[in-house]
């Protein structure tokens, strides 16, 4: 049965050659969503992105996952991706994931369109007769006929993304890994783009949801994890969780105005 589980998952990222120590390090604080670890070696900055966070979710679990910019989302999600191995801790996920959050990983511009589902059919962890499979799929769903012969590096960004949007969907796995939802290409292929996620969201074992729009996420997500600066600091229902987020983000904007106003 497919699950994921953390236990105490620490991800520490070194920034090497840093200089201007302090401003560097306060920004990146801010923008992977950790703190800054006390680290021997003064020419290396390490970002904590992830402190200490445990988590288990099992088959049927719609879990999105709130919190600031830089409050260490995507680093979450590319820990269950198993793109970042815990620096402490443990990860165990079990079962064929797909992570809609980098479409492009694994695309290479010199090779054609038919070379790319190849190699991402690989990536992916599918045997050549599945690949195989795959290939009639993405033709029809991308539209981009004769062009999928052709170096990707000729593709204007919106075939690009079809292209990767389709390999990317082509199969129905068993967890899905969302960073905001996708808009992919004009109108007409954006709609065709949603419900053809929305038909892989219903059928998947688990979906995890990081995203700033309330609406999509009580739309998608039964529950919720709030994160801050890499910490989980609640988790419970979607409602709930929503709730309790935006007022503490009114709370903050509030003293923030009061803190700007002249004595």
């Amino acid at each position: 049965m497919p699950s994921i589980a953390l236990e105490n998952v620490c991800v520490d990222l070194p920034i090497y050659n840093s200089k201007g120590r302090s401003l560097k390090s306060a920004i990146l604080a801010q923008t992977v969503g950790g703190g800054v670890a006390d680290d021997s070696d003064r020419s290396v900055v390490v970002i904590r992105a992830l402190d200490h966070v445990t988590l288990h979710l099992r088959h049927g679990a719609r879990v999105a996952l709130i919190g600031a910019n830089g409050a260490g989302k995507t680093t979450l999600l590319r820990v269950m991706a198993r793109i970042y191995p815990p620096t402490n801790g443990t990860a165990a996920i079990i079962g064929r994931i797909s992570c809609l959050t980098e479409l492009n990983v694994g695309m290479d511009p010199e090779a054609t369109g038919y070379e790319n589902i190849e190699m991402r059919g690989i990536l992916l962890g599918l045997s050549q007769k599945e690949i195989e499979k795959l290939q009639p799929d993405v033709e029809e769903f991308t539209g981009l006929g004769e062009f999928l012969k052709l170096p990707i590096r000729c593709f204007s960004q919106g075939m690009m993304l079809r292209l990767a949007f389709g390999i990317s969907t082509a199969i129905q796995p068993d967890i899905i890994l969302l960073d905001e939802i996708i808009g992919v290409g004009d109108r007409s292929f954006a709609e065709k783009a949603r419900v053809r996620l929305k038909r892989l969201i219903d059928r998947a074992s688990i979906l995890v949801l990081a995203s700033h729009d309330p609406n999509i996420v009580a739309e998608n997500c039964s529950s919720a994890i709030w994160l801050s600066h890499g910490r989980v600091i609640e988790e419970a229902s979607t409602a709930e969780i929503l709730d309790r987020y935006s007022k503490a983000m009114h709370s903050e904007a509030a003293n923030q105005a009061s803190a700007d106003i002249p004595a």
